[in-house]
């Protein structure tokens, strides 16, 4: 399919700050709960907000689309939407700016706005992708052994998640309890996790599915995209060390997953298009790819824990450092003729970088647990999250002279019930 790429000169009529996460060369989407308007779909530009069903109302959108959810919009009909959008938006247009009834009703503040899981997922995958984290787990738990299993260069390795526990940005993330064992050959025990971590990644909602018995290819898998957003799946380390032989992660990582509010369409992203890392051995030909399947895309994450009065850095990375692409994972996924549906929720794994201060999760940074990460204003020492500790992700693709950002995913950990 053709994508609509915003011209990086172009400007709306609605003044946006140099630094927003929402220029007119974004115009993501997302879903949220609003004052005096219907639950539905929203578009943030700079500090604004414009709710598009209003805009349906007036007469400005197509009738014939539902704006409600994402239902009636796969990845050519999101496309359309935005090319009109932009139009509105564009600062020469008087269409919507010189309607004042219609720009008053449909254009909203956006910190009024309490934005909610963009699609409720389906199902939920989470893949194993950043190549230097799964390196880091290998060196910590196999140091004996080569850092990536045999398999991880010829499949992008994933499990079946928990839909039902994704959760939308700034929801309160409890502490899970959990089988834990000690090193000794004592019986395990239950409680609160001691080891409560973050894990930085990126994922993909699907436009549309694929019925059983038929596959996704490479070539194919983007037009099933409807756009990316930041996931933070959050980890219960203890739990996970004792539980996950054989068969993986389960309740370690069930608990709870936090997704980012604004879908940004690949339309948005085809500025910050690269080939990636080199895939050595070359994969199988059913994952193979053309062109340029990943995203220069800078990745952060803060923490502010109750005694800080601002968040502090602790990790810089991009999604550069996947070794397996969206693409590949779908085309795997799919690879054994598995059905998949509209709303389906992908993650990437976690993506670490190849330094300290690139790695994605607490697990990394402190080396499980040995060289405490210090939060400098308060002093504090963190091997795993405590109590109070929020934890913000931060996206964005920097073009020249313009942000594609996600806006803030983030969750605050309290005490366990």
């Amino acid at each position: 399919m053709s994508r609509f790429i915003v011209p990086k000169q172009a400007k709306s009529w609605i003044s946006i700050p140099s630094d927003s996460d929402f220029p007119i060369q974004n115009l993501p989407f997302g879903t949220a709960s609003m004052p005096n308007l219907v639950d539905g779909l929203i578009v943030p530009i700079g500090d604004k907000a414009l709710h598009l069903v209003t805009l349906q109302e007036f007469g400005l959108l197509d009738q014939d689309v539902m704006l409600e959810t994402f239902l009636d919009l796969d990845a050519v009909s999101l496309s359309k939407l935005r090319r009109r959008l932009f139009d509105l938006l564009e600062e020469s247009n008087p269409e919507l700016r010189d309607n004042k009834k219609a720009r008053t009703k449909s254009l909203i503040d956006l910190k009024d706005v309490a934005p909610q899981v963009p699609i409720p997922p389906t199902s939920f995958v989470d893949f194993y992708s950043g190549v230097y984290h799964a390196s880091n787990v290998g060196k910590m738990f196999r140091p004996d052994q080569p850092p990536l299993l045999p398999n991880y260069k010829w499949i992008p390795i994933g499990y079946n998640g928990r839909a039902s526990s994704v959760f939308s940005s700034a929801t309160p993330i409890t502490r899970p309890k959990g089988q834990t064992k000690g090193p000794n050959d004592e019986a395990p025990t239950f409680g609160p996790t001691q080891e409560m971590d973050f894990e930085l990644e990126m994922g993909f909602y699907l436009s549309h599915g694929q019925e059983p018995g038929k596959r996704i290819t490479c070539s194919a898998a983007e037009e099933h995209i409807l756009g990316l957003v930041i996931v933070n799946d959050w980890s219960a380390r203890d739990v996970q060390r004792w539980e996950y032989q054989p068969l993986g992660p389960f309740l370690a990582k069930s608990f709870a997953t936090t997704v980012s509010p604004w879908l940004v369409t690949l339309d948005a992203l085809e500025p910050f298009r690269i080939e990636g890392m080199e895939q050595d051995p070359a994969v199988l030909p059913h994952l193979r790819h053309h062109g340029k399947p990943h995203f220069d895309i800078e990745l952060e994450v803060w923490i502010q824990t109750q005694r800080m009065s601002k968040p502090q850095l602790v990790c810089s990375s991009n999604m550069k450092h996947l070794y397996w692409s969206p693409s590949q994972q779908l085309a795997h996924q799919t690879s054994n003729g598995t059905p998949v549906e509209f709303g389906d929720l992908y993650a990437s794994g976690t993506i670490s970088g190849p330094d300290e201060g690139s790695y994605g999760s607490m697990l990394e940074l402190t080396w499980r647990g040995q060289k405490p990460v210090t939060m400098v204003e308060s002093g504090e020492t963190r091997t795993f999250l405590e109590d109070g500790d929020k934890v913000t992700m931060r996206a964005f693709g920097q073009g020249d002279g313009f942000r594609i950002g996600f806006g803030d995913c983030t969750g605050t950990i309290v005490a366990s019930r």
